[in-house]
């Protein structure tokens, strides 16, 4: 029997690790209504704590990029994991809605910054050499499915329990999530005596980042991409896309839903069916990266979602079940479908060693719109009683973003430019 090649294995490992930190940064979404209940904390102070978490995990993106060059990718898994968990802990014993701003925005935003931005394109880009978009597809595909898979089975402990029920659910599974990365996880194929999976000869590699600070490692990322037009592009369809996904739907889809009589248990089971059809659209979609012209996949994709979200708002005012399933199916199949095209574009204009650095900084972009719309979301239920329209120009946002993206030209890859220039 062929044994499998442990490039599967790290990635095993880090798509469970992405699940797990995207069901402690999402359940954000099922416990407004408790923490708003219990405490009498106003839903704009607890959509804060949960944008200033969803702004933070983006913005680190490209330190902890850079971080992995310089301290090692276990080492940095290991210590975002017990930077989550810490946060889990906490929690039980906040009392004041500053200590939620700390808990839940500083120190649970820190510790989900490495799995649920940088992480997938960096496995994909060090452990694979064929294969990428499909790996980056499934790792992508775990980020949202994390978040959303197992709201049905917290919102059923809040409901029956207490949220206290649902946030000791996170924790155990986070430890066990700790343990494993502690025993199976490597930092290289070199680590294990390996090439990269599809690799057949080894190739030289130097190490530019090595001993140097990972802040201007960083930095100096961001420097070279902003001379980039195509960069602005990307990073001004990905704040769409992060407004559109985590901080709107992740945030507020579940209390827009109660809103309308919608039962907590329900809600949070439309946002679960949603995160099992992201599972089968992006890994789908990553197969797509690697064969069709990227451009045109992301402006189908925001094309796409924008339609559905200007139908929820009809959906839920009609009170058509059918519609809100249709809706769930359609609008989780494109949930971060978009990724894999990024990345892929990404990777074609900056290059396999920079792409990763020049990612965190478009992701950074992502979290910053999420964050707007967490808290533009809750801000905009205060004034006016009701979600439509944080819905609406939502959906008109993302037709926006599908005329960024196909604008954008055509890239020759920077392995084959630099060949190219060579020659020359």
């Amino acid at each position: 029997m062929k044994r499998i090649h442990y490039s599967w294995i790290i990635l095993i490992i880090s798509f469970f690790s992405i699940i797990v930190a995207g069901i402690v940064r999402s359940s954000s979404g099922v416990f407004i209504d408790p923490f708003e209940k219990e405490f009498g904390w106003d839903r704009s102070a607890i959509s804060l704590a949960f944008a200033v978490g969803l702004f933070l995990y983006g913005i680190s993106g490209p330190f902890v990029a850079a971080l992995i060059e310089v301290l090692g990718l276990k080492k940095m898994m290991v210590t975002s994991m017990a930077i989550l968990l810490t946060g889990i802990l906490l929690t039980f014993v906040m009392q004041q809605p500053w200590q939620l701003i700390m808990i839940w925005g500083v120190i649970i935003g820190l510790g989900s910054g490495l799995f649920l931005t940088v992480l997938s394109p960096y496995i994909a880009n060090h452990w694979f050499e064929k294969k990428r978009g499909l790996a980056v597809g499934i790792l992508t595909a775990s980020t949202a499915t994390g978040q959303l898979i197992l709201l049905p089975v917290l919102a059923m402990l809040i409901d029956h329990y207490s949220w206290r029920w649902a946030v000791g659910l996170i924790m155990i599974l986070s430890f066990i999530m700790l343990v494993i990365i502690l025993l199976f996880m490597k930092n290289t194929p070199k680590d294990m005596g390996i090439l990269p999976y599809g690799l057949e000869k080894e190739r030289q590699e130097s190490n530019e980042f090595e001993k140097k600070n990972p802040i201007m490692i960083a930095f100096n990322g961001l420097f070279e991409a902003v001379k980039v037009k195509e960069f602005w592009l990307l990073a001004g369809s990905f704040f769409v896309c992060g407004l559109s996904t985590s901080g709107l739907i992740g945030t507020h889809f579940v209390s827009y839903c109660m809103s309308f009589g919608v039962p907590l248990v329900t809600s949070a089971l439309l946002l679960s069916f949603m995160g099992i059809f992201d599972l089968v659209g992006t890994t789908v979609s990553g197969w797509l990266s690697d064969r069709f012209d990227n451009r045109w996949l992301l402006f189908w994709y925001y094309s796409l979602r924008g339609a559905s979200l200007l139908l929820l708002p009809y959906a839920l005012f009609e009170g058509s079940f059918t519609l809100l399933i249709i809706f769930s199916v359609f609008y989780g199949l494109d949930w971060i479908a978009t990724v894999p095209p990024t990345i892929g574009i990404s990777r074609q204009i900056f290059g396999v060693k920079k792409s990763g650095i020049v990612y965190g900084w478009i992701f950074a972009s992502h979290q910053a719109g999420a964050a707007v719309a967490a808290f533009g979301g809750g801000i905009i239920y205060e004034i006016l009683n009701s979600y439509k329209w944080a819905f609406l120009l939502a959906g008109i946002f993302c037709l926006l973003a599908s005329l960024f993206v196909i604008v954008i030209k055509k890239q020759t890859p920077a392995s084959i430019r630099t060949e190219e220039s060579l020659k020359a």
